[in-house]
């Protein structure tokens, strides 16, 4: 009797499997709805919080869920699922203490793991943003500017479109310049406050300004460069030796100004060798990376091809949908994917307004400090100039 039972149990098994299988090729509806999707649920129930830690794709959980969890149902905490927090950006209110340590440290953008990408100048000097037109790279100098525009530290433009990007900023700018002419008299000047610090730092026997007394520490500069390929790109062979002069002292800020205070934000819709001769050599100097949409995949390689070449396939992926969307990257290695808030030029002109005490008079880029308009009237579309006053 139980060989019988067994031959019956082991018959009805092979006749269920058979039923399964017939049901799968001819009739996937209903095996789908029999088999299929009860297993998967119960599969994807079982693996899903385990697949979005490892993917990187969860999140801190709010501190009212934590302390939820915790207290009222006796939990472990575990991270919440992940999801696109670069669709809607949302800079957190509060920054973590090691993030924000330091007195040059401005929050830029939100990574996509939710936390804020910020720009530390004493880790990262030196930096290069590259995107095409209408990727978000614009939008992130605005958010840029307007939060070094709050702090004790001095600005200096270089835009050779005429100043369309960088003018309105004025109030904030201890110097301007809006030509590659005035572009190589600034720049011959900053290479002058370099030498005139580093003369400092050596009568004092310190290795950089952060070791000087206070009150004889130099105010850090931030130099804007808007286009770097004006500066590279000649129209005519005799402004060969302007540009080689101007490519050479970029190239010397970048390779020694870090010690005494002075630091490059180089952007541009491009960047290749093909800019010419020096564009290698600057790259190599400028540790931080960010990259937005870009028109080439050379420019990507060119950014981030030697720092973290995984980066560069995510970099010319970006959708033209997401202006603001960016691939930041620096020497360590280590990448992320980032997205600016929104932000219009009118409101980062209102910041350089609103904080234009601040910024500070350096008599060896008097020459080159810029006009300065009124303040914005909404009534009135029109701006009256007037000189800026030391």
């Amino acid at each position: 009797m139980s060989d019988l039972s067994t031959v019956i149990e082991v018959a009805g098994a092979l006749s269920a499997a058979g039923g399964l299988g017939y049901a799968k090729a001819r009739s996937p509806r209903v095996f789908w709805s029999l088999v299929g999707a009860p297993v998967a649920r119960v599969r994807f129930s079982v693996t899903y919080r385990a697949t979005m830690d490892v993917c990187g794709l969860t999140v801190q959980p709010s501190r009212l869920r934590a302390f939820m969890v915790r207290n009222v149902a006796r939990q472990e905490v575990q991270r919440m699922t992940g999801y696109d927090v670069l669709r809607r950006v949302k800079m957190p209110r509060r920054l973590p203490r090691n993030t924000t340590a330091g007195p040059l440290v401005v929050p830029v953008a939100l990574r996509e793991d939710g936390t804020a990408f910020v720009r530390d100048y004493q880790k990262v000097p030196h930096a290069l943003t590259v995107g095409a037109n209408q990727s978000g790279k614009s939008m992130y100098q605005r958010n840029l500017i307007s939060q070094l525009a709050k702090l004790p530290v001095g600005l200096i433009g270089i835009d050779c479109k005429r100043g369309v990007e960088q003018r309105g900023y004025a109030p904030r700018l201890s110097a301007l310049a809006i030509t590659p002419d005035e572009a190589d008299g600034l720049l011959e000047a900053l290479i002058g406050e370099m030498e005139e610090r580093f003369d400092l730092l050596s009568s004092h026997g310190v290795p950089d300004m952060w070791g000087l007394p206070a009150k004889l520490r130099p105010v850090p500069l931030v130099v804007l460069v808007d286009e770097v390929a004006e500066l590279f790109l000649v129209a005519a062979k005799k402004d060969e030796e302007r540009r080689d002069r101007m490519v050479m002292r970029m190239i010397r800020l970048a390779q020694m100004a870090r010690a005494v205070g002075i630091f490059l934000e180089v952007c541009g819709q491009r960047f290749g060798s093909d800019l010419g001769k020096g564009a290698t050599a600057l790259r190599a100097q400028l540790t931080g990376r960010v990259v937005h949409r870009v028109n080439d995949k050379q420019t990507a390689e060119m950014a981030l091809g030697d720092i973290a070449p995984e980066a560069v396939f995510a970099a010319t992926t970006i959708p033209p949908d997401r202006p603001g969307v960016a691939v930041a990257g620096d020497s360590s290695g280590g990448w992320s994917r980032i997205r600016t808030p929104a932000m219009t030029p009118g409101q980062a002109v209102a910041v350089c307004h609103e904080f234009a005490h601040v910024t500070p008079h350096l008599a060896a880029l008097a020459p080159f400090r810029p006009a300065v308009s009124a303040a914005p009237d909404p009534g009135s579309p029109l701006l009256k100039s007037r000189p800026a006053t030391g």
